[in-house]
């Protein structure tokens, strides 16, 4: 039981840092100044030392719960997780970095753009999948109701 809890805290944490550093460069892009850019992304970088801890805790915390339990949820939780893990190491941390030392260097040109595009798409994949996946940790955990059955309308 205190499994899971944990399980539940990493991923909300994980889940909670991917949205803020989405919002926090989307905000800073559309209507502040490159200063704000320039911090946002160092800023993420910062972020990096508590998602990363939090995405490992709650990938070791979920494989061991998943072990023994079979079913369709929990082999699609485990799908979603794979995705999730290689868009963050060979999309997004690869992209910080890169952003985030192009910023500094004052290069806002149209690969700057171009990779702050590809890395907005990949965070909003991820924070989709890890939102989906929290819903269905809920409901294995019986906290939320299963899904029901979309009634079928006679003909």
């Amino acid at each position: 039981m205190m499994k899971s809890k944990f399980h539940g805290i990493f991923g909300s944490v994980a889940l909670l840092c991917i949205a803020s550093f989405w919002s926090s460069t989307a905000v800073s892009e559309f209507f502040l100044d490159q200063a704000s850019v320039v911090a946002v992304k160092n800023a993420i970088l910062t972020g990096m030392w508590v998602l990363i801890p939090a995405m490992m805790a709650t990938g070791g915390s979920g494989f061991s719960l998943a072990r023994g339990r079979r079913g369709r949820i929990a082999d699609v939780k485990g799908r979603r997780m794979k995705i999730v893990a290689a868009n963050g190491l060979l999309v997004l941390l690869p992209s910080a970095w890169m952003l985030a030392s192009w910023a500094n260097a004052g290069r806002f040109d149209t690969r700057f753009y171009a990779l702050q595009g590809v890395e907005l798409v990949a965070g909003a994949i991820n924070i989709a999948l890890l939102a989906l996946n929290m819903r269905d940790g809920l409901r294995l955990t019986g906290r939320l109701a299963p899904e029901q059955p979309s009634p079928v309308s006679p003909r």
